[in-house]
């Protein structure tokens, strides 16, 4: 049998009342001993943020392939969290409300304008922090509006407010601490991006006297493309050695409703072997040139006294295919693409520990609240991940659900996953099981044996869609979008 869903944290709060957020409160004290060192002091965090990573890229992680040191000492350091999402997006920028989603804590269908701009009654992570007293730096890549990075930053340097760019050629702004970020203040970066915004993560831990806590907030660009990584890392991944993954195809089976979007016609169609071999050699070179500068803040952050009382964060905003099912880019519900690593290391969290509870990027900021002692805003809709923290065996969520523009939509369980689609009225259902085929190479859909199971899996989609305010209808023609319009 299908589990039960789990409602959002905004809809338990509604039915519970207060009583919720009296426990909330009351938790606090036990959240502080969780990442405490000395429980004085409100706990510091750094958020170490990677772009179009996905879960499977890191050595530690089962990817021999890949060399990853720094991310495999945050893991050792560390709970890594190996079934974290993203709820999709409704965008073909799928960073957008992806990053959106992480700062505000919402819901897909709760964002503005598809995460372009989050209003001021959906409080952010970094304002909420900022209000409660910390220092708030912020570094690199912010891709939902000027105006919203404004309200979560008291500091910052080297910002690029934008979705990808030349790696060497990063249009930056300077911090202006009046929040004015007009599109002609821009300049060039001088190095390159991993390097650049490093730099300005070290520079403010070796410049930080205040006694008050900080949140650094350091988003790289990388390993987005265009994949340009310097020539000592390219050198450590000949193509002719990496190995196709398991699920290569050189076509996806059929129309997925965005086969045509930037990300897919950076090859050829039909994809040939060495193409995508040097795709994903150019992938992982972006990776350890990435993880080589992370690991020069994590030295800088143990060198300025702080590593002690400091909560690390590391994630990424999205996943992608690189060769897998015949795609390259993030426009879709499989695992490559929606699944991210996520880590938490620092006092009190216990080393080497890690935990399958399915969760979404957007737990994070109810979570990271919980660890510093700081309420939770009431506009935010994730659930803590603290229980997992305590022990890895705890259920946060019994199912996750997955949602792109008007076209797919995706639920799995621990073990099952249901992936549909509506492509100009020409319906799709794919059904895996994750726990025999985490490749999702055979689809089960149209066995007879599972059609029980499809049945209960859909009915949870549904349930999901409902839930969540999800625009789209799957008893309507088009599931109710002809228009092809969607809400924000």
């Amino acid at each position: 049998m299908v589990s039960s869903y789990t409602p959002n944290r905004r809809q338990f709060i509604k039915a519970l009342g207060l009583g919720v957020l009296t426990l909330g409160l009351t938790g606090c004290g036990e959240a502080r001993r969780l990442g405490a060192a000395n429980p004085s002091r409100q706990r510091n965090v750094l958020f170490l943020f990677t772009d179009d990573q996905r879960f499977s890229t890191l050595h530690a992680l089962n990817n021999p392939e890949i060399q990853t040191p720094n991310m495999d000492r945050l893991a050792r350091m560390g709970a890594t969290f190996t079934r974290a999402h993203i709820m999709g997006g409704t965008s073909g920028a799928i960073c957008m409300p992806s990053r959106a989603m992480l700062m505000t804590g919402c819901t897909l269908f709760h964002l503005e304008k598809l995460g372009a701009v989050i209003p001021r009654n959906h409080r952010m992570l970094p304002e909420t922090l900022r209000e409660a007293g910390y220092t708030t730096f912020g570094t690199g890549k912010w891709h939902n509006s000027p105006a919203a990075y404004a309200r979560c930053f008291s500091t910052g340097a080297s910002i690029f407010f934008g979705g990808m760019s030349n790696h060497l050629k990063v249009p930056v702004h300077d911090f202006d601490p009046a929040g004015r970020y007009p599109e002609a203040a821009w300049h060039v970066g001088k190095e390159f991006s991993s390097e650049l915004f490093s730099d300005e993560a070290i520079r403010f831990l070796k410049n930080c006297k205040e006694d008050k806590p900080f949140m650094m907030y350091v988003s790289y660009t990388a390993p987005h493309d265009p994949r340009m990584a310097p020539q000592e890392y390219v050198a450590l991944y000949p193509p002719e050695k990496i190995s196709l993954p398991a699920n290569f195809l050189p076509e996806h089976p059929f129309d997925n409703g965005e086969m045509k979007v930037r990300d897919e016609a950076l090859l050829p169609w039909p994809r040939t072997a060495q193409a995508v071999k040097g795709e994903i050699a150019g992938y992982y070179a972006m990776i350890t040139h990435v993880d080589h500068h992370i690991g020069r803040v994590l030295d800088a952050l143990e060198e300025s006294g702080h590593a002690d009382d400091t909560i690390i964060v590391f994630s990424g905003d999205n996943g992608l295919a690189v060769g897998q099912h015949g795609l390259l880019g993030k426009q879709n519900l499989y695992e490559h693409s929606i699944r991210v690593p996520l880590i938490f290391a620092g006092p009190g969290i216990q080393a080497g520990q890690r935990t399958d509870a399915m969760c979404y990027l957007l737990d994070l900021f109810p979570t990271l609240c919980e660890l510093t002692g700081v309420p939770v805003p009431s506009s935010v809709d994730g659930m803590s991940l603290v229980p997992a923290l305590r022990n890895p065996k705890a259920v946060i969520r019994d199912s996750v659900f997955y949602a792109y523009k008007n076209v797919q939509r995706g639920v799995r369980t621990d073990r099952w996953k249901l992936i549909k689609y509506n492509v100009k009225g020409v319906e799709t259902t794919q059904l895996f099981d994750l726990e025999n085929d985490p490749w999702e190479i055979h689809n089960l859909a149209d066995d007879p044996a599972e059609g029980q199971r499809v049945r209960e899996l859909t009915a949870l989609l549904k349930r999901h869609m409902r839930e969540l305010d999800d625009f789209c209808d799957l008893d309507k023609p088009h599931w109710g979008t002809e228009t092809g319009t969607m809400k924000g």
